[in-house]
């Protein structure tokens, strides 16, 4: 008898127990990001996690952090790599000086269109995803930028509207650009523009209709000359321990959505491009197309870029580039 009450009382005891257990674990992971949560590319983060959360059954939730709330935009990549975030958005361009493959699409005129951009993303993927993937990081999803233009307080009517004025762009590519066109280039990121026009540290702008709406550049300047000439891109990366540390399923979810926000990323861009305008217009800003001699220099300066760009790459690099060229016909 007493045997079959001590059994019982087992048997309540581990009951207890088992109850007390959670019934799934859930693993959560933060995402560093460094635009504002009307871009359309924070838009389409926010559609990614949704999915990823709803495929898992919410066993990977996604804290997305947007806007350099949390790390600064040119520190993501860092931060990813070391696990300080498993996940985060960064600017290829931005990381040029460790690889010059990072700022192959930020060659002025290599990329002019969308179907150029798709095209040089998929040639470029495999040679990213072990560069990446050499450093701890795994790449899940491309997102292309809108063409790019110039913002200034005066019409761009000819070059020399532009020499001697103190712009600010994003990448070592643009600055050498702009120097070329004699202009004065500062690299900052996206979060000090506003402050740095308020100082006078810049007077113009090198960037697409997105950011001009995102820093609602109305309020320092007064035209947009867009030249179309640059589509480079965003990438959405995650720590490759934390990835492998995910079950079969999870990594599933997340590698498919990532897929849809590549695709819809390339929507996306092109509707920004469109409205954004549209909106700088709105709030009373010039849009106007680059005068000829402004394209042409791009384009003189695009080919010496692309020679330079050139001298110093790989062999793979080179491969790169030149299936990029043989895929648009040129």
């Amino acid at each position: 008898m007493r045997n079959l009450v001590r059994k019982a009382a087992a048997a309540v005891t581990v009951a207890a127990s088992l109850t007390a257990l959670p019934a799934l674990a859930e693993t959560r992971w933060t995402m560093a990001s460094g635009y504002p949560e009307d871009s359309f590319f924070t838009k389409n983060i926010r559609q990614l996690i949704a999915e990823v959360q709803e495929a898992t059954n919410g066993e990977l939730v996604i804290d997305l952090r947007p806007n350099d709330e949390l790390i600064k935009h040119d520190a993501i990549k860092r931060a990813v790599q070391a696990g300080q975030v498993q996940m985060g958005e960064i600017r290829l361009a931005v990381y040029t000086n460790e690889e010059k493959i990072y700022g192959l699409d930020n060659l002025p005129n290599l990329v002019t269109t969308y179907d150029e951009a798709w095209k040089l993303m998929e040639v470029q993927k495999p040679y990213l995803d072990e560069l990446l993937g050499k450093r701890g990081m795994r790449l899940i999803t491309y997102e292309p930028w809108p063409g790019q233009g110039f913002y200034t307080a005066e019409p761009v009517t000819s070059l020399a509207d532009l020499e001697g004025q103190s712009i600010r762009i994003y990448s070592p590519q643009t600055q050498t650009m702009c120097e070329m066109m004699g202009m004065k280039a500062t690299i900052l990121p996206f979060a000090e523009v506003p402050q740095a026009f308020s100082t006078g540290l810049i007077e113009a702008l090198w960037t697409s209709a997105q950011t001009g709406t995102d820093v609602q550049a109305w309020d320092y300047v007064k035209h947009f000359t867009y030249t179309g000439s640059m589509h480079n891109k965003n990438a959405i990366i995650v720590n490759e321990r934390a990835f492998k540390a995910l079950d079969e399923a999870s990594q599933k979810a997340l590698l498919e959505a990532g897929e849809r926000a590549t695709e819809r990323g390339w929507a996306l861009s092109k509707e920004a491009s469109d409205s954004k305008q549209k909106e700088l217009a709105g709030h009373g800003m010039v849009i106007a197309e680059a005068p000829e001699d402004v394209m042409a220099k791009m384009r003189e300066i695009g080919v010496a870029m692309v020679a330079d760009w050139r001298e110093g790459a790989s062999p793979e690099q080179l491969a790169v580039l030149d299936a990029y060229l043989a895929a648009v016909g040129r």
